[in-house]
């Protein structure tokens, strides 16, 4: 793996999607953390520098909205990928105006996901 790869955290309560997830990022070549709930991805994201977030929208304790916000209060500089199975307009209305970078809906298709990610990353790089 190469020290110039993007560190990726996904987030959500399914742990079945992060696995996937990570084995998918992995074999694109990032460095992929992941965390079961919002709480747990706050306090991995004030501890390591993260380039892209991809977080489930509804998850018990904290939401992806939610830990989009708190991310931002902490001055942050990294996107957000907000993904879910209740796309609804004003869910992706929300999401994009506090700064979600991309909005996927599940279940989604591999090739969407690599798209997303490698768009997220070159934006601003």
């Amino acid at each position: 793996m190469s020290k110039n790869a993007a560190h990726i955290l996904v987030v959500d309560d399914e742990k079945d999607t992060c696995l996937l997830l990570n084995q998918v990022l992995e074999r694109e070549g990032y460095i992929v953390d992941s965390a079961n709930s919002g709480v747990e991805a706050l306090n991995i994201l004030k501890k390591k520098k993260i380039n892209l977030v991809i977080t489930d929208l509804k998850m018990p304790e904290m939401d992806g909205l939610t830990l989009i916000r708190e991310a931002r209060k902490l001055k942050m500089n990294t996107k957000f990928i907000m993904m879910t199975a209740y796309g609804e307009i004003e869910t992706y209305l929300d999401a994009i105006n506090m700064g979600a970078f991309d909005y996927l809906n599940k279940p989604m298709e591999i090739s969407d996901i690599r798209k997303a990610v490698k768009k997220a990353l070159q934006v601003g790089a």
